[in-house]
């Protein structure tokens, strides 16, 4: 009886010696629903997180422990046209590809960009209206602020929301040179914020990365939501050039055929007239003062009108 007893306990330690070595999910490549936050307590979302975004995440996490070739060669280089690819924005688009396919989406080139190249993801987000500098002014626009906030946006304050795709530089002309998805936020006790992503190409695999808030790598945030307008002028373009040369038009300062979303000269020359009209400092660049006190005009004209 007690060898038999022996025989089993050997057998049991034999079957428990065999078990994994408790490699967690992450590290076997699997999906995790809901990753633990080892530094801090996790940042609940300040918005609501759409549903595409929810897809998006799982279908990002579903790849975790992918490992390009010795070659160099990833499907999602593949799926973008270039086997070799420095494949971290092809990661993330080959995913948003993935959820559009999954559930018939049209979020490709619509809601997230589709590119390869340096910049283009982050002038992607900024014609679009979408995107937040790190250090709260974007390079040839000018200052940021919050929508509804009276002050500028100060470096590190906004805190990115998931889904949202966080931009880096590491060289001195500020260009950008990878990207990674936002997962979540967290707080430790000393109320310091780090960012968790989910990225390609690091360095040879996609994985989870950590970031402080304010890591000097960060170039800024290409956002989920519409959360932040900024100074424009000359030269610009996109969907906030569009909306100040609409107000414009309702002022009577424009014609309609000019809402190009194009800041050329006939829109600085309407913010002239207009700054000079209510005594402001006449630039022709669109700031802080200039598009509050614009926005106000417009709603006063709009309650006056029969």
């Amino acid at each position: 009886m007690r060898s038999r007893l022996r025989v089993l306990l050997a057998l049991c330690l034999c079957f428990l010696l065999a078990l994994p070595s408790g490699l967690s999910e992450e590290e076997e490549g699997t999906f995790i629903q809901d990753p633990p936050a080892a530094d801090g307590q996790v940042i609940p979302p300040l918005y609501e997180t759409p549903d595409y975004v929810q897809w998006l995440l799982e279908v990002a996490r579903a790849e975790l422990g992918y490992q390009e070739e010795r070659s160099g060669v990833t499907k999602y280089g593949t799926w973008s046209g270039d086997s070799t690819a420095e494949w971290c924005a092809e990661y993330l688009c080959w995913c948003v590809n993935q959820v559009d396919k999954l559930y018939g989406a049209k979020l490709l080139n619509q809601v997230f960009p589709n590119y390869t190249g340096t910049n283009v993801g982050r002038n992607w987000y900024l014609k679009q209206g979408r995107y937040i500098a790190r250090q709260g002014v974007v390079p040839s626009w000018g200052a940021q602020w919050f929508r509804g906030e009276t002050e500028a946006m100060r470096p590190n304050s906004y805190i990115p929301q998931p889904g949202d795709w966080m931009f880096f530089s590491t060289n001195a002309l500020g260009d950008t040179n990878h990207v990674a998805m936002v997962e979540y936020c967290t707080r430790d006790e000393e109320g310091n914020i780090t960012v968790h992503v989910l990225e390609g190409n690091n360095p040879s695999a996609v994985a989870r990365n950590a970031y402080p808030l304010d890591h000097w790598s960060i170039l800024g945030y290409g956002t989920v939501y519409d959360l932040a307008d900024m100074v424009m002028r000359f030269g610009n373009e996109g969907e906030k050039v569009r909306f100040l040369q609409q107000q414009l038009v309702k002022a009577g300062l424009l014609s309609p055929q000019y809402t190009t979303g194009k800041y050329g000269a006939l829109t600085t020359e309407a913010i002239q007239k207009f700054q000079k009209s209510q005594g402001l400092h006449v630039t022709g660049i669109a700031d802080f003062t200039t598009q509050t006190t614009l926005n106000a005009y417009v709603q006063t004209l709009a309650a006056s009108a029969p």
